[in-house]
């Protein structure tokens, strides 16, 4: 009898063991294809001394809708001051965004916002639904977006907003604008960085009717003279930017490195760090 138990014993011993190291093969492997995962998701690209990683870890709010209620598409809005109507839903402005990257970059004290960009102008920043823009009097080009605390962009579908608005008179000639068209916006970086907010400064653009791949459309990102090809539309960190002005030029280009027409496809922009 005392055998038989020692036999047992050592049965459930051998089992527990392959069991436990069973386990901790799975748990390995399921942490070296994490590892992996995240590795290629944060793939940075390196020239001069700058590198560029994209990154994808934000807080997502794929429920999150925006629609502009006025100025209305084909309407003359009164020269000066354009009175500007969002209506959102499962979006809080205001709200201060968190995740890693709130402490990682320059980030709006005032939370969460409305993007409102006018001829692919510097966006202006608006934490309520109801506001007033002072927009010369003519046809323009407005793109609106939701954007996190940081001032990263909301991408999908229903986040954003673009249309054609007219000012005081219409013009003799009418604007050329294709709303269908692929249109590069310029985002981010804006203005002067300093302290810890130069340390990584984040590069965020806005694509409609079209996206980025290996095979298709691309952006082409120049910095301070350094080429970089983006590949896929998401926000990128610039690290190794010198103190002063630094330099940014995006270009939405086709497959051959073509310039895609367009009147926003080519945009130049500074920006300055200080200590």
């Amino acid at each position: 009898m005392k055998v038989s138990t020692l036999l047992l014993g050592s049965a459930m011993f051998v089992a527990l063991s392959a069991c436990d190291t069973a386990k901790q093969q799975k748990e390995s492997s399921a942490q070296s294809t994490a590892e992996t995962v995240t590795t290629a998701n944060a793939a940075s690209m390196e020239k001069n001394g700058i590198r560029l990683t994209p990154f994808n870890d934000s807080p997502k709010y794929p429920e999150s809708q925006m629609r502009v209620i006025a100025p209305v598409v084909g309407s003359v809005a009164p020269s000066g001051a354009v009175a500007f109507d969002y209506d959102l839903s499962n979006f809080q402005l205001t709200k201060m965004t968190g995740g890693m990257h709130a402490d990682d970059m320059a980030n709006s004290a005032k939370g969460q916002h409305i993007h409102n960009i006018v001829d692919n102008e510097p966006y202006t920043a608006h934490y309520t639904t109801e506001f007033t823009k002072n927009i010369p009097d003519g046809q323009h080009v407005v793109l609106s977006f939701l954007s996190r605390s940081y001032h990263e962009s909301l991408k999908h579908r229903g986040a954003y907003d673009l249309r054609v608005i007219t000012v005081g008179s219409a013009p003799a000639t009418p604007l050329s604008f294709d709303v269908k068209a692929p249109n590069l916006f310029y985002s981010r970086p804006k203005d002067v960085y300093s302290g810890n907010d130069t340390k990584k400064v984040m590069l965020d653009f806005y694509l409609v009717n079209t996206n980025l791949s290996p095979e298709g459309n691309k952006v082409r990102a120049t910095i301070n003279g350094t080429e970089f090809m983006l590949e896929q539309w998401a926000p990128y960190m610039m690290e190794g930017l010198p103190m002063g002005q630094n330099t940014v030029k995006l270009e939405l280009v086709d497959d051959k490195g073509t310039l895609i027409p367009g009147p926003y496809n080519s945009v130049t922009r500074t920006f300055t760090l200080q200590p």
